[in-house]
């Protein structure tokens, strides 16, 4: 099939972008209509709780049954599967996506806009979930969770240094100093690597994607993006950063037993920590992101996914009406909290009963502190379409600049260079 064109507002509203795609319409998916008219429709995901979710819609909605599929998560598997069911024409109606990946997608054509059935929804989502569904005026599926992002800190031992949590970025430089010397084996966590570094550039502004004239812009390599880069490239020289890698056996050990002191990451990262530093129970507490001016309020994010409807699905309004219940209903998202710690999209779940003080973090509400965050998320943010490949060559270069081999800004210059030769080698407006 020739690649055809599809046309979409940028995620400001203001600008349009016209990709050339190769995504084809197949012959639909196997999910339509079931026996005595039932609208049946099929869904694939990995998230814990999902399975159990879908009972619990199917016993209380007679005319639609849902039937759950799990699948490997979408960077093991799971996307490719779902790529080459839309190719095949035999795709479910409904798939886990990130959000990061969505615009992947719809440069592949393998979304179905649902906006008829879900523009009416939208006041129920925070501005930065829907935006990340949505292109233009399409939109591609319900939002279910998002990642605000605070800083977790070792309180027992900011405490006995005599230190407050930071409210700047300067601040957390200096306290990092203070760390370090209170104990050579004491450091700030990173390497941060993909979308757990982009929520750092995400609260400072620095876009890494946009909209030019009809073609994809990236500013991977911006002033912006070098700011947020030599301000953790001057933390690797100060000697304060750890050299254990992220969720390496090595970070969890200390997170427990107080060598890393900090984490600036997504709300999600409650249940890391929790789960695999048990010797730091009690000890850490959550406060609000360092911001780069002293009042601000500016909040990156770290992660969160959709519900997407895949091309070809027959019965659009049937996988809608799914799609929405399983990010609104309180009872089966409260169960979704318990089970993957998901952290809702919908503005009304902020405050679910399941997010509660835990003692892990000393008794503290830490929730309060995300809720408080998320309004504060910029909802103007863009993921690019290659995202995969774009996250892989960053990672290659991060990774070695956090061990001091090059620097954070080269390896931004590198995935920049990188992505744009892979964008225009598909076919890609790109802006100069």
């Amino acid at each position: 099939m020739k690649p055809r064109f599809i046309r979409f507002a940028g995620v400001a509203g203001a600008l349009t972008l016209a990709l050339a795609v190769t995504g084809c319409s197949g012959s639909g998916s196997a999910s339509g209509s079931g026996a005595a008219g039932k609208a049946s429709i099929t869904f694939w995901g990995w998230a814990p709780g999902y399975e159990e979710a879908v009972k619990a819609f199917n016993a209380g909605h007679p005319d639609i049954e849902v039937t759950y599929q799990t699948v490997q998560p979408g960077a093991k598997g799971g996307y490719q599967k779902m790529l080459n069911a839309v190719k095949a024409g035999n795709a479910p109606c409904l798939a886990q996506v990130g959000y990061e990946t969505m615009p992947s997608f719809a440069a592949q054509g393998a979304l179905e806009d649902v906006a008829e059935h879900a523009a009416p929804s939208k006041s129920d989502y925070q501005s930065a979930a829907w935006n990340a569904v949505s292109l233009g005026s399409a939109v591609y599926g319900a939002p279910v969770d998002t990642g605000p992002m605070a800083l977790f800190y070792n309180k027992k031992l900011f405490d006995s240094l005599g230190l407050e949590p930071p409210a700047t970025w300067a601040e957390y430089r200096e306290a990092g100093k203070k760390i370090h010397a209170s104990d050579p084996k004491r450091f700030l966590s990173s390497p941060y690597l993909d979308y757990d570094y982009a929520g750092l550039a995400w609260q400072a502004g620095a876009d890494w994607f946009g909209v030019d004239n009809d073609a994809w812009k990236v500013s991977m390599a911006s002033a912006e993006n070098k700011k947020v880069a030599d301000y953790w490239q001057g933390l690797v020289e100060d000697g304060v950063i750890s050299s254990a890698p992220m969720y390496d056996q090595a970070w969890y050990t200390g997170l427990g037993n107080g060598n890393i002191a900090t984490v600036v990451g997504a709300v999600w990262q409650a249940g890391v920590i929790k789960g695999g530093a048990k010797q730091g129970a009690g000890q850490w507490a959550v406060a609000p992101m360092p911001q780069w001016e002293k009042g601000d309020k500016k909040v990156g994010n770290a992660g969160g996914s959709a519900t997407a409807v895949l091309k070809g699905c027959k019965n659009t309004a049937a996988a809608w009406e799914f799609a929405h219940w399983l990010s609104t209903d309180k009872d089966a998202f409260g169960k979704l909290i318990e089970k993957a710690s998901l952290y809702p999209a919908a503005g009304d779940l902020l405050y679910l009963p399941q997010l509660k003080a835990d003692p892990y973090f000393g008794g503290q509400q830490i929730y309060d502190v995300f809720a408080t965050a998320s309004p504060d998320v910029d909802p103007e943010w863009t993921w690019g379409p290659l995202m995969p490949s774009t996250v892989a060559d960053l990672n290659d270069g991060l990774g070695k600049a956090w061990t001091g081999k090059g620097t954070i800004a080269q390896a931004l210059d590198h995935a920049q260079d990188t992505t744009l030769t892979e964008m225009r080698k598909q076919g890609l407006a790109t802006a100069p």
